[in-house]
């Protein structure tokens, strides 16, 4: 009894193990609510629904990652068929996986956050669902960590539990990063904003020109000897507006009466560069994105030499780095729900980095130098067991020897061996 006690009292208190500088790092928001910037419907409007340029940059890298297969692994090793795959076809009822990758994509790029509801029935995940940014506010404990996720639409709130220690949430909040604030992500339209502007307002100068009967403007001048009254030059204004302004009129001859002239005005210099300007705007957009300039027909300088070699830049600098931190988010998430599975992407299945594994296979197969196993290891095989996989290239494709021909005649083909003995 005495020894029992001696053990109770010499036992350890066990503590949480939480950063002490995190609670503070969050920029003394402890316990505060944080919502997604304000400038999220800006983006939306300005980049995403009428700038063709980021409409169309978002959607290549949206269908890119909606497009990609994907694979679960255990212990290193695939499993071709497994209730989670199953999962990302069908997250729910309404959308199928293709277009529920695009929705939290899209969300991800306009807002820098994007935020997904895992459905559990009992211990399983049945459906996920992506939740607009916008409307999600993200409440933080004392740790610095989230501690709630509030998807907040009119005057109604849900509100989710996350766990500070451990993250834990039914609310998935992926995030780009933002050095400027430690709970939202930044987008990648923050960055691209200016060039936004510019390409609208060029576009919007375009629209005006065409409106004009796509020209500049021109001037009516007044001979010396002839002067206009207040009354003939509000009426000579009512005229032209009406008569000759607009696409409508374009082309119709102006009639001109009392000694008046018309001077027309050529393009000064700053409209003549208009058109540059929207083309290095829109390179500006597409370098924002990660998209090349080829794969968005943006004239100008382009770093590569044909749409294929642009397209393999675009997946490999873009899309396969994304796509990885997307799945081991994702991975991390759901994973404890499915025994621990890993998410990967196929990338034999991806059309635009084929040719090069085609062209890794080639040279892992004319190799001389490389063992079995390490030339299965380029390809993304598994090892074979020595001394079989240990053995070279050149070995295994070394030619058979020789052997004699079989006998012609009938009466010796009785007493012959194929082969060496």
């Amino acid at each position: 009894m005495k020894l029992l006690s001696f053990f109770q009292k010499r036992q350890p208190v066990l503590e949480q193990k939480v950063s002490r500088a995190y609670a503070i790092h969050m920029d003394g928001s402890t316990n505060s609510a944080t919502w997604t910037k304000r400038e999220y419907l800006n983006f939306v409007r300005e980049a995403y629904r009428i700038n063709v340029v980021a409409y169309q940059a978002v959607n290549k890298i949206a269908t890119a990652i909606s497009t990609i297969e994907w694979e679960a692994w255990a212990d290193d090793k695939q499993i071709l068929r497994h209730p989670i795959l199953d999962l990302l076809r069908r997250p729910n009822p309404g959308q199928s996986g293709a277009d529920w990758w695009k929705a939290r994509i899209i969300y991800l790029l306009l807002s820098g956050n994007s935020y997904d509801e895992r459905v559990l029935v009992g211990a399983s995940v049945k459906e996920l669902w992506p939740l607009r940014p916008d409307r999600m506010n993200v409440a933080l404990g004392t740790s610095g960590m989230p501690s709630a996720y509030i998807y907040k639409v009119g005057s109604r709130a849900i509100r989710f539990e996350a766990n500070e220690i451990t993250g834990d949430s039914d609310i998935l909040h992926t995030t780009m990063f933002n050095p400027a604030d430690a709970v939202l992500g930044q987008s990648p339209v923050e960055a691209a904003a200016f060039a936004v502007d510019q390409h609208n307002a060029a576009m919007n100068w375009i629209q005006a020109l065409l409106q004009n009967s796509a020209r500049p403007s021109g001037a009516l001048v007044v001979g010396k000897d002839t002067s206009l009254s207040d009354e003939e030059f509000a009426r000579l204004k009512t005229e032209i507006e009406s008569r000759y302004s607009g696409p409508a009129n374009a082309g119709r001859p102006m009639l001109l009466e009392g000694g008046l002239d018309w001077k027309q005005m050529g393009l000064s210099p700053v409209d003549m560069e208009i058109l540059r300007i929207k083309d290095s705007a829109a390179r500006d957009i597409s370098l924002a994105f990660g998209v090349p300039p080829l794969l968005l027909n943006i004239p100008g300088d382009n770093t590569y030499a044909n749409y294929r070699e642009a397209r393999l830049g675009f997946y490999e600098d873009t899309i396969l780095p994304f796509v990885g931190f997307l799945a081991a988010e994702l991975s991390e998430w759901l994973g404890p729900y499915f025994g621990g599975i890993e998410l990967r992407p196929n990338k034999d299945k991806i059309e635009a980095i084929a040719d090069k594994r085609t062209k890794l296979w080639e040279m892992a197969d004319n190799s001389f130098d490389l063992t079995l196993n390490e030339a299965r290891q380029l390809k993304g095989y598994d090892p074979l067991p020595p001394p079989l996989g240990n053995t070279l290239m050149a070995e295994i494709k070394r030619p058979a020897p020789s052997q004699p021909a079989p006998p012609t005649d009938a009466n010796a083909v009785k007493g012959f061996v194929y082969g060496p003995r």
